[in-house]
């Protein structure tokens, strides 16, 4: 009796009795019954502990010690002594008609949180992908009801409804992912976000995104008391591939050996001047008195990065300013090109001066749902997609709640 009680305590299967227990390879067989007791009619709800007869049933449970884990359990029928009904007796693991326990389920959706994919999951508990997909289609996470007061926006390739951009929302004051789109074009933005009343839609704050055109109509159209705010790492990587396509220009001029040491030499070109070593400096310098175009193009990436220091909107929108116009009469087609970028989207970038609101979140966000889709070699159900991103995410906001 001891050793039943430990062994059912062990197994996590109280209220069971455990007959016996083998171990073949790597599978563990368990045969346990229910213990006898009295049992009401499912039709006339008159007592009875009349056994009618047995049934053996066979149930996957969770792995155990490394193991697969079946369950032979002895399954009695009561027998009614005034309607006559046959009836199974009830227990707590095992819903109606289902071959696997309820902890099974519960923990291969926990097990989905991650960024594992179904076949992964399937091949731990010696399931079917089938069947590990018809359990997680149980989860669903309703639309977004209700807005933040910052709002985050942007794109991951997914690949998925014919489509290969979805949307992401996300929350970067709470660390929260509100929801997924199918689609990031301004005709679908407008019919999702055309649901929300006026008063909801006037409690964002503050709406950020990148440089696509469509998101900036969005937030003036829905969201006219949101300050918009264009990401800093998107605008300032604008200046950052203008000097990356002069160097290239530059170094297909040289020779072969000249190309590869420009090549291997561009992380030198890319960062911060003064934050250089004497050597390194020498050696950017070197490179600069080679061509003056790229000479040029480094004089003016170094300027714009030091507008970067400016802490206040006013004192960043003269540097801005001057920039641009110098950029604009720089005689570089790329840093032509760019200046008039930063001209027309001045009033977004000027706003990450005065707040802290990035999407940095949002891109971490995004980096784990390429690996999810990459460790699932794709998604092509949209819906499924949709409920494994935000499961996934769910738990981590769960727990970075617990934590506070």
């Amino acid at each position: 009796m001891l050793y039943n009680h430990f062994t059912e305590k062990l197994l996590g299967l109280q209220g069971v009795i455990i007959k016996n227990v083998e171990i073949k390879g790597d599978l563990t067989v368990i045969y346990a019954e229910m213990e006898r007791k009295e049992h009401y009619c499912t039709c006339c709800d008159t007592a009875t502990s009349t056994v009618h007869d047995y049934r053996e049933q066979v149930i996957k449970d969770i792995p155990a010690f490394g193991n697969s884990v079946i369950i032979h359990l002895r399954k009695r029928r009561y027998r009614c002594p005034k309607c006559k009904k046959r009836f199974f007796e009830e227990n707590t693991f095992l819903p109606r008609y289902h071959r696997i326990t309820n902890r099974l389920s519960v923990y291969i959706i926990n097990k989905l949180t991650s960024e594992c994919s179904f076949s992964s999951v399937a091949h731990e508990v010696s399931l079917s992908v089938t069947t590990v997909i018809r359990i997680f289609d149980l989860v669903s996470y309703p639309k977004m009801n209700k807005l933040p007061t910052v709002l985050s926006i942007d794109e991951f390739k997914g690949n998925t409804w014919g489509e290969k951009y979805q949307c992401i929302l996300t929350d970067p004051l709470t660390g929260k992912v509100l929801d997924i789109l199918p689609e990031r074009y301004g005709h679908y933005l407008t019919e999702y976000f055309r649901r929300f009343s006026k008063e909801e839609r006037q409690s964002v704050k503050y709406f950020v995104s990148d440089m696509w055109k469509p998101y900036s109509n969005i937030s003036s159209v829905w969201f006219k008391n949101a300050t918009q705010i264009v990401d800093k790492y998107h605008w300032i990587r604008q200046v950052i591939w203008a000097f990356e396509r002069v160097r290239k220009a530059e170094q297909k001029k040289f020779s072969k050996e000249y190309r590869i040491y420009f090549k291997h030499s561009r992380n030198l070109l890319l960062k911060r001047f003064n934050k250089l070593t004497d050597e390194q400096k020498q050696q950017v310098n070197i490179m600069l008195y080679v061509s003056v175009n790229l000479s040029r193009a480094h004089w003016y990436k170094e300027k714009f990065l030091e507008i970067l220091n400016y802490s206040d909107r006013e004192s960043a929108k003269q540097a801005m300013n001057e920039w641009i116009l110098n950029a604009q009469n720089s005689g570089l087609p790329d840093f032509q090109k760019c200046a008039d970028t930063m001209r027309n989207w001045c009033s977004g970038i000027l706003n990450s001066f005065s707040v802290t609101y990035t999407n940095g979140f949002t891109e971490g966000c995004n980096n784990k749902i390429k690996v999810l889709k990459r460790n699932a070699y794709g998604y092509k159900n949209f819906t499924r997609f949709r409920n494994r991103i935000l499961h996934m995410f769910s738990k981590q906001f769960s727990n970075e709640q617990a934590a506070a």
